[in-house]
């Protein structure tokens, strides 16, 4: 746990530090996908409107919508009774997360990077004074990192299972998050700290409810 509590602390020192929204790494990762007027190639590409930001939202939505079913349906069967609070946990914190994140943007007044581009006649300028505004953190990314909360689901159960869900999180969650960079729409920043967010918030529930973990994983023992 105090793992866990360290890296948290750590991260978000480096992204203070190092990864200043809007500073020089992100604008330099976004340079690839504009044109010399500041233009976003892919603003409006099929694949990555369609299938990254719709059709693969929706599958994670409907992922941690199974976990409320198993949730309910637990109250009735009792083949699945001793797993009711991993599969309410996986669900509710999931939700919780992702909601934090979309409730921060909703707040944000950070723009969005293809409202930040002004052309000139050399080519364009980055506009920090644009206040368009929700687009920090990265709400989309968030669905993909929300994954993060199986790896403290399982970590007393199965090592396994734990880092799998870690691993899925941070890969699935960058893909999300790096095709709206593409498009214009999120800094790497703004990925960054979603990331931070959810995993902070893990960490913070994860203590919380601890005992009841350990009891939980007691009674899978019996």
């Amino acid at each position: 746990m105090l793992t866990c509590i360290t890296f948290s602390v750590i991260s978000c020192l480096i992204l203070l530090l190092y990864f200043p929204i809007g500073g020089a790494i992100d604008q330099s990762l976004m340079r690839p996908w504009m044109d010399q007027f500041g233009h976003f190639f892919y603003r409006d590409n099929y694949y990555l409107v369609q299938w990254n930001h719709k059709y693969l939202k929706n599958i994670f939505i409907l992922g941690y919508v199974s976990f409320l079913f198993l949730w309910l349906a637990s109250f009735k069967l009792e083949r699945l009774k001793p797993y009711r609070w991993r599969y309410g946990y996986m669900f509710w914190v999931s939700i919780f997360s992702t909601g934090v994140v979309g409730l921060l943007k909703s707040q944000s007044r950070h723009a969005c990077p293809w409202n930040m581009t002004h052309v000139t006649p050399t080519g364009f300028i980055w506009d920090f004074s644009a206040t368009y505004g929700h687009c920090f953190p990265g709400g989309h990314a968030s669905t993909g990192f929300a994954l993060m909360t199986g790896f403290f689901v399982y970590r007393l159960v199965s090592k396994k299972y734990a880092y799998l869900f870690l691993f899925l999180a941070l890969t699935l969650g960058f893909i999300m998050g790096w095709g709206q960079m593409m498009r214009g729409a999120h800094f790497l920043s703004h990925n960054l700290w979603t990331a931070w967010i959810i995993w902070s918030l893990n960490v913070v529930l994860y203590a919380v409810f601890y005992k009841k973990f350990q009891q939980n994983t007691l009674s899978l023992s019996r």
